[in-house]
């Protein structure tokens, strides 16, 4: 039966005012809930009650430090080191000098000099990372600058300003911040980065019996990294500016005049109390301990005696990947990627086999050239053998050998057990592969033998980075090549002509493991431990070995052709672009 125009349009009408009040009930709670969170905030300013909370917590995860570390580190060290390549050729220059003692009796302007120091490492930190990774195809301008926090009313001021009215014993803290004109003071929401600089940092907690290779801060200054972490995340949920998604975590760096150490805070706010009737104090300390994590590095050595931030050491690594991933948060993907800086770590090396190479040739002939003075007992050379700006090399005393072999090999019939994200799996090595530059391996599933071939890529152990050029080869085609298939699978790109990653992970082994055992970072005993794994299909033979086989007619050249060209195509889609298109690197 035909339903009348007007009883429609009064059905509609019903439907449209249910969804104007559902709609109107939804904005606001929500605007109760930013309201409640603004609230708390306000009166979220005692840091010496959430450390009295917090303090029992800290204790226990102390107890446990025989056994583990209390807490996890921010970075695992091999990423560090892949940083560490990649700042190889980015340049770094504190023009302040940090003073040896800030904290004395009379040293009022130390203390002061000592903020206008940090300030001065942060400023460098971010605008050489910018420079490095983000800006070296723009004219774009840094858009961060560093400010001072102000313990009295929590408010952010410059240095300079706070200590030329004395009051340099109210600062409390530095911290890079967004620049917002709308507030150029700066608000809690713009906070990037967050550093607390406090006396003896390096000194051990009361509670640790340890051996004290690992010393963190105290829990007092623990609690104090977090009162300030919270603060931010607090601030960034209730913003009314674009903050990412991704900004649910925020790095604090607790230093002294010579040490410091990483905090990461991470944790889903939806799941705090907001309630106002309750102990603020009692529902962030519920947080921290139910619904955080909360990740600090062992204290290491930022600055030297002389004042000089020691940039190539831990300390300052761990400061500036803490920055690094800060100014990811707040930045589009970087230009430059960390793994494409670290690539050039290789070109480096092998230029430095080549110059250490000339080297040797050269002290020869200065050996030879060279004769003893009788009367003061010195060697006094006859000519110099200094290098003009262009040097002929001779090609055969300065070539690298790629036949190498690495240092450890898998054998057909060897098993591979790789544990990922997901799963455990074992690969059986069926064939092993060399392209005259790395070894790698056609594989199948244990647990699914005969059901498809895969290739499988193990690269250098994370202890033995340094030890030849096919090592450092390899770690290239195991670490980027993840990082690529692995961006291509986040952004849903799929072709039949492009790779595809099935597993990605380190080796494990049965039996025990000393490494898991100890929970520090030291080496198992087993030479596979820890080795990075890269399995991917589909399987097949490149264009070169087809080349060599005279297999690879006109034909086939042109469906290679578009082959690749459909792949370069799919790959662009995701912005990944290939920078080493050849017969070695294309399979058929």
């Amino acid at each position: 039966m035909d339903v009348p125009l007007l009883k429609i349009r009064e059905l509609l009408g019903i439907l449209s005012d249910r969804d104007s009040v559902e709609s109107a009930a939804k904005t606001s709670s929500s605007g109760g809930r930013a309201h409640d969170r603004k609230e708390f905030l306000h009166r979220f300013i005692d840091c010496e009650n959430l450390r009295r909370t917090l303090t029992s917590w800290l204790e226990d995860l102390a107890e446990h430090r025989a056994a583990a570390p209390a807490f996890d580190p921010p970075f695992e060290r091999i990423d560090l080191q892949k940083f560490d390549y990649a700042l190889e050729g980015v340049q770094f220059q504190q023009l302040v000098r940090m003073p040896s003692a800030v904290y004395e009796p009379t040293s009022g302007a130390l203390e002061g000099n000592a903020f206008l120091a940090l300030e001065d490492f942060m400023h460098t930190s971010a605008s050489s990372l910018w420079e490095a990774f983000w800006g070296e195809e723009s004219n774009d301008l840094m858009p961060f600058y560093v400010s001072s926090l102000y313990d009295r009313n929590l408010k952010f001021y410059q240095a300079e300003k706070v200590i030329a009215r004395g009051k340099t014993g109210r600062l409390c803290a530095s911290a890079i911040m967004l620049k917002n004109p709308r507030h150029p003071q700066g608000k809690w929401d713009d906070v990037v980065e967050l550093a607390l600089l406090r006396p003896g940092v390096r000194s051990l907690d009361p509670t640790d019996e340890g051996d004290g290779d690992d010393s963190y801060p105290s829990f007092s200054l623990i609690g104090e990294a977090l009162f300030f972490a919270l603060r931010v995340l607090i601030a960034r949920s209730v913003s009314r500016s674009s903050i990412p998604a991704s900004s649910n975590y925020v790095f604090v760096l607790v230093v002294d005049s010579q040490h410091g150490s990483v905090v990461r805070v991470e944790g889903d706010l939806n799941k705090m109390d907001f309630d106002l009737n309750s102990n603020i104090y009692e529902s962030a300390a519920s947080w921290f301990k139910n619904h955080s994590r909360v990740s600090i590095s062992p204290v290491e050595r930022i600055w030297n005696n002389l004042g000089n931030a020691n940039w190539g050491d831990v300390g300052a690594l761990q400061a500036l990947y803490a920055t690094y991933h800060s100014i990811a948060q707040f930045a589009s993907m970087p230009k430059n990627a960390i793994e494409d800086l670290a690539a050039d770590h290789i070109c480096r090396l092998q230029a430095r086999k080549i110059e250490r190479q000339l080297a040797d040739n050269n002290s020869i002939d200065n050996l030879n050239n060279t004769k003893l003075n009788n009367n003061n007992g010195l060697f006094m050379s006859q000519h110099r053998t200094a290098s003009p700006e262009i040097v002929e090399l001779n090609e055969e005393s300065v070539k690298v050998d790629h036949s190498q072999k690495p240092a450890k090999l898998l054998e057909v019939g060897d098993v591979v057990l790789l544990e990922d994200s997901n799963s455990r799996n074992g690969y059986r090595v069926d064939e092993v592969m060399n392209d005259s530059e790395f070894v790698y391996y056609i594989t199948s599933r244990v647990d699914k033998p005969g059901e498809e071939d895969l290739f499988l890529y193990a690269g250098p152990h994370p202890s033995q980075m340094e030890l030849a050029w096919e090592d450092m080869k390899l770690w290239y085609q195991v670490q980027r090549q993840t990082k690529v298939l692995g961006v291509m699978r986040q952004r849903g790109v799929s072709s039949k002509y492009l790779p595809r990653i099935i597993a990605s992970g380190r080796a494990i082994h049965l039996g025990p493991c000393r490494k898991s055992s100890s929970g520090r970072n030291i080496n198992c005993d087993n030479p596979w431990c820890g080795t990075p794994i890269l399995v991917t299909a589909p399987v097949g033979p490149t264009v070169a070995d087809l080349v060599k086989g005279g297999e690879f007619g006109p034909n086939e050249a042109i469906k290679c052709c578009h082959d690749c060209l459909s792949a370069l195509s799919a790959s662009g889609s995701a912005g990944v672009r290939h920078g080493d298109v050849r017969p070695e690197n294309s399979s058929v």
